[in-house]
């Protein structure tokens, strides 16, 4: 069994997002999380249960009521650790991936996130109004603020704002304020 060990992670003890992400425990399926990040495309938009153990919240999910809640415990530990915070990143690549979008090094050497190259296959699970999928970019941007990487939420906020206003008709203005909201750590 691998622990992780960096400046600031404490055993995961009875935390089961810490013991999740350092890869020590399964989620409430069973799945480790290197399970969960082999998942293929048709995986990631058919399973349900998932996403609430990649990016886990304050708040209990409809969807999936048996997914742990972040504790200010959890939310210390992963911002201290350099390991658990690399990990939440690949997690928000492999989301980033199957939405069609990409993280890329702005020219002011900040990061930023764009369309990948298959943008126009892959967005075909998602840009449309009304689409869960939505709910799941709200979830990742929460996430990422309240665990570390307000970086990638805000980059990822840009680039869905830029989405917004090539594709207006696939995204509500109730989207675009929660939207904004979760970028800013207000949801």
């Amino acid at each position: 069994m691998t622990r992780l060990h960096s400046p600031g992670f404490e055993d995961a003890g009875d935390d089961a997002i810490l013991a999740f992400y350092s890869g020590n425990k399964p989620d409430s399926h069973g799945r480790k999380i290197e399970e969960v990040w082999s998942f293929n495309d048709h995986q990631l938009e058919s399973v349900h249960d998932y996403i609430q153990w990649l990016f886990p919240l304050q708040t209990r999910s409809a969807f999936n009521p048996a997914a742990p809640l972040l504790t200010e415990r959890t939310i210390r530990t992963f911002r201290a650790s350099e390991l658990l915070i690399s990990r939440l990143k690949q997690s928000i690549e492999i989301m980033l991936k199957f939405y069609g979008l990409e993280s890329l090094e702005g020219e002011d050497g900040n990061l930023e996130i764009g369309k990948s190259p298959k943008f126009s296959t892959k967005s075909r699970n998602w840009l449309e109004p009304g689409n869960h999928n939505h709910l799941r970019l709200t979830r990742i941007m929460t996430s990422a603020t309240l665990l570390g990487l307000e970086d990638y939420s805000r980059a990822l906020y840009a680039s869905l704002k830029e989405l917004m206003r090539e594709y207006p008709n696939c995204f509500s203005a109730q989207t675009a304020e929660i939207w904004r909201e979760a970028a800013a750590g207000q949801s």
